[in-house]
Formats: C-alpha cells, sequence, structure tokens
C-alpha cells in the first residue's frame, strides 16, 4: 500500500510493521480509515497481512529491515522477536522505532523481564534464574515439590512453558541453553495459585500521553488464550484500578511506546501477579476493534506516530470475544459463513487469512450486548460454527 495514485495525496504519515501475521493485518483497516500509509515486512510470502505487505524478507538481517525502513517514517512491530543489534541499527540510523530497544529487551527476554519488574517493585510470582538440575531441584524443594519452567525466549501460546515436578523434565532444555554459552540459563517460577486470569492494556505516545481499557478476564485453554471478557466481571472498584496503576507504571518505567498489554493472576486473596507483558497490540485486546470507541489497532498506530490517543469507552456494557482455534476439520472457513451469519447475525467475525490446524488462531468472533452470560453464550456459539 505505498506509493501514490493520480488525485491522492503523498503527504500521508507512512507507519512501517516488521512481520507478517494477524496483529500487522488488523493494523490495516486502521491505517485506512487514518488515512496512513501502512507497509509490512512479511518473512515470506502467504502471510497473514499479505494484503499490505510491500516487501519480503528476514527480520534478523539488518540491511534488509533498514532497506524496508527507508520508505516509512516509523517502525513498529508484529511481534517482539526483532534482534537488539538490528534494533539498534535502525536507531543508529536515525529511524523512528516504537516501541524502542531498551524496551523490548524486557518482552524479548523473560529472565529480564523477571529482574526488571522485580527492580521496580511490581508484583509476580516468586522466580529464580537455573541453570542446572541441582539448581532447579532447590527451588521445587522450597514451592511444594512443582513449578513452572519457561524457555526465556521465544515462547508464546503455551510454547516454551512446562510445569514441573522433576529437573529430568527439562533436561533438553538445560542442554540448549548450555550449548548457546555464556550465562544462559532457564527460568523457574512458583506455581501460582490462581483463581482467574486477567489482562490490562494501555496505550502510551512518545510524549507521554497514557490512556487504558477496561480491565479483561481471560480463559485459556492449553495455554492458548480461549475467551476474552470485557470488562472483567466482579473487578469495579479497587481491583480495577490496581490493574490500570500497575500497567501506566510499568509502561511508564519501562518506557513502553504504544500498546503494552499486561496478562495478570489474581490469588484468592484478591492480589494480582504480573505474569507476562506483550508491547503490541495483543490477542487479549481484540475485543477493542468492535467492543470500544478506539480498538487497539487504531491506537497503536496513533501512538507510535506520536498523535493524540483515542478514548477507550466501550459501545455495550458487555463485550465477549472468542478465539476461533484450530477451524473445521473438513472443508474451509468459508464454507462455515452461511450458517454462522444465518444464525448470529449480531456477530462481528475476523478471519486471518490462514489455513486450518489444529490450535491454530485462525480468527475470531465477538459479540456486544447487555447480559454478559448472554453474550459469552452467543460468542461460543458463533464461534463453535468454525469448529469441528
Amino acid at each position: 500500500m505505498s506509493g501514490t495514485a493520480e488525485g491522492t495525496h503523498s503527504m500521508a504519515l507512512r507507519v512501517g510493521v516488521v512481520g507478517g501475521g494477524q496483529l500487522a493485518r488488523m493494523m490495516v483497516p486502521a491505517a485506512v480509515e487514518l488515512g496512513l500509509e501502512i507497509s509490512v515486512l512479511a518473512e515470506g510470502p502467504g502471510m497473514s497481512a499479505a494484503i499490505a505487505a510491500t516487501a519480503e524478507g528476514d527480520y534478523h538481517d539488518a540491511e534488509t529491515v533498514l532497506a524496508f525502513a527507508r520508505g516509512v517514517d516509523v517502525v513498529t512491530f508484529d511481534h517482539e522477536h526483532v534482534p537488539q543489534d538490528v534494533l539498534r541499527a535502525l536507531v543508529a540510523a536515525g529511524v523512528a522505532v516504537h516501541p524502542g530497544p531498551d524496551a523490548l529487551a524486557v518482552a524479548q527476554d523473560k529472565i529480564e523481564m523477571r529482574e526488571r519488574l522485580s527492580a521496580l517493585g511490581v508484583p509476580v510470582p516468586e522466580w529464580a534464574a537455573v541453570h542446572d538440575r541441582s539448581e532447579l531441584a532447590a527451588f521445587l524443594a522450597d514451592h511444594g515439590g512443582r513449578a513452572v519452567v519457561k524457555t526465556p525466549r521465544g515462547g508464546y501460546d503455551g510454547k516454551g512453558v512446562r510445569v514441573v515436578a522433576d529437573p529430568a523434565e527439562v533436561d533438553d532444555w538445560f542442554t540448549a541453553v548450555a550449548e548457546l554459552g555464556g550465562d544462559q540459563a532457564l527460568l523457574v517460577e512458583e506455581l501460582v495459585p490462581f483463581t482467574r486470569e486477567l489482562a490490562q492494556s494501555v496505550a502510551r505516545r512518545p510524549s507521554g500521553d497514557v490512556v487504558a481499557w477496561p480491565l479483561v478476564e481471560t480463559v485459556q485453554r492449553d495455554g492458548v488464550c480461549a475467551e476474552v471478557i470485557a470488562p472483567a466481571p466482579a473487578a469495579a472498584g479497587r481491583l480495577a484500578d490496581e490493574a490500570e496503576s500497575l500497567a501506566v507504571r510499568i509502561a511508564e518505567e519501562l518506557g513502553v511506546t504504544g500498546v503494552l498489554a499486561v496478562e495478570l493472576f489474581e490469588t484468592a486473596d484478591q492480589r494480582i501477579l504480573v505474569n507476562e507483558l506483550a508491547m503490541r497490540p495483543h490477542n487479549t485486546g481484540h475485543w477493542s476493534i468492535d467492543g470500544a470507541t478506539t480498538s487497539q489497532f487504531e491506537q497503536h498506530l496513533r501512538a507510535v506516530l506520536d498523535l493524540p490517543l483515542g478514548t477507550t469507552g466501550m459501545h455495550a456494557p458487555a463485550a465477549v470475544m472468542v478465539n476461533v482455534l484450530g477451524g473445521p476439520v473438513d472443508g474451509d472457513l468459508a464454507g462455515r459463513y452461511p450458517a454462522a451469519l444465518e444464525a448470529f447475525p449480531e456477530a462481528k467475525y475476523h478471519f486471518y487469512g490462514k489455513a486450518p490446524r489444529p490450535g491454530r488462531k485462525v480468527g475470531h468472533v465477538t459479540v456486544l450486548g447487555e447480559d454478559v452470560d448472554d453474550v459469552v453464550y452467543r460468542a461460543r456459539a458463533a464461534a463453535a460454527h468454525f469448529d469441528d
């Protein structure tokens, strides 16, 4: 979508997105509405954001990313995996990069995330960096014999996460980190006895303004987000205020620009602990496309361009998003449209241009309404048309 045609305005603000996944795809309608030019550096052909892909290449290669960046006003990201040397090469070349390398470093490495959050006094699960079986065994002994072990880099949607009772259960991971050399380790955390999972999204622009969406409740299945309820039931007041304050402080202290999603555990005694951070639009904020005055995708574009941020009020008392995970075993998604759209014409359907595959996020459905239980039912039933 770069370049100009006869009769179009040639001075539009230009945003470049590194990564061609569904998050980049969902930035496209927001960019069109704002009159922005949006370009995508996709990893290869057939990516979810192919509709806006102006280049293909390896985001690990600095020259490839620099060449892409020369045609835009700001570079942002579909994911947090662009290496630090590439990010810093962009900054050294005078490219506006949002979020910046220092902030992204915290999202890229879970041990660094825990170190920085702990130093800020942010409540997190008890944790340690462990280098071998003996260190993990000691942590297990001190924490009831079971714990969560995570690979510091690259994990998502349940990947790179194991609940273990025996250090031998992650021998392969210890071998892998040892082969990297240096002071490499795994992250181990207490197995938190949480009552539910929550998520708080905020957006911050480089000049410092921050806005927040309502706190939401998330439902995970096999380590993958399955449902999001906005606002989180029974969370108004202290809990919602605490979550918003915490997310705003993290965004400000870490210098995050763009959207920040803070995934949280709520404990039985109504404490909240930070589980993960994502410095980009996030699955837990997809409900905002249809349910909020300003979606997370429009807000992210506003933020990274340092434009005034939009309000985040809801269009209805309840909004529920249900992910379509896997899709149909037989046939394609389009074959399911007629029945779903007829049965639930009030639902909003979003699909990512991905082929069905077990466990894969191929789309989501959002329903708005007055009564949260009714909205949950209708969103689940609408999404069920696309699963077998």
